[in-house]
């Protein structure tokens, strides 16, 4: 009788045995960190993709939004400065920094002709529409000369009637730039300037050095750009 009653007991012990394994293992995955279950590690995997992969989304859609602000003509002006090939005597500056590259001057040293040594300054306004309209030029610098006004309003075809889409930056600061080797009597702003050209050359020369050397012209003052 004892002895039957002992393989049960040994039996139910064997029994038991599987259940409390389980039930240690379950335990450890609770309280201990390292130890988890293989179907948990896929799922803590996959779930560190799935941000991972939502972080790279919302930066580009950043990157993207970004690159949509910029207009038409803030591209093709971009591409316009990449593609400068000024003369030695030709500068441009970003006074408001390179991110803003709608304004920004020209600063131009005749190296011939009646401006020989002058320094003159032109500030340049570029519109979103570019280039499908000019861009808005004025010389900062006061200038004794027929095709600038003393308002600093410039006198040029290629930004008025003449202007083109497929003309660009380079094409107008050597406008300007001609403008100081050939100043041009016949399409004047400055009358006065333009008929002293004309009618009496070696004056208008001395009119010029008196005029970029800070002194008067008439009534008129200059200041010192030379």
């Amino acid at each position: 009788m004892l002895h039957i009653v002992s393989k049960i007991h040994r039996k139910v012990l064997l029994n038991q045995q599987p259940r409390e394994r389980k039930l240690r293992s379950r335990e450890r995955q609770r309280f201990d960190p390292n130890c988890f279950d293989p179907n948990s590690r896929i799922m803590i995997g996959l779930f560190k993709v799935k941000e991972k992969q939502k972080e790279e989304a919302k930066n580009n859609n950043a990157r993207g939004a970004s690159a949509k602000k910029q207009s038409a003509g803030e591209l093709r002006l971009h591409k316009d400065i990449t593609e400068l090939n000024l003369p030695k005597s030709c500068s441009i500056s970003f006074p408001n920094g390179k991110n803003d590259l709608m304004n920004f001057e020209v600063t131009i040293k005749p190296d011939d002709g009646y401006y020989l040594g002058g320094k003159f300054v032109f500030t340049f306004q570029v519109s979103p529409v570019y280039p499908h309209e000019a861009p808005k030029v004025k010389c900062k610098t006061k200038v004794y000369h027929p095709n600038i006004d003393l308002e600093g309003n410039v006198c040029l075809n290629i930004l008025r009637e003449d202007w083109k889409p497929v003309l660009n930056i380079n094409t107008v600061i050597y406008g300007l730039f001609h403008l100081f080797t050939e100043p041009n009597h016949e399409d004047p702003l400055n009358h006065d300037a333009a008929a002293v050209l004309r009618d009496n050359p070696k004056q208008f020369e001395a009119n010029v050095k008196r005029a970029m050397y800070g002194g008067f012209v008439g009534q008129t003052s200059f200041p010192r750009c030379i």
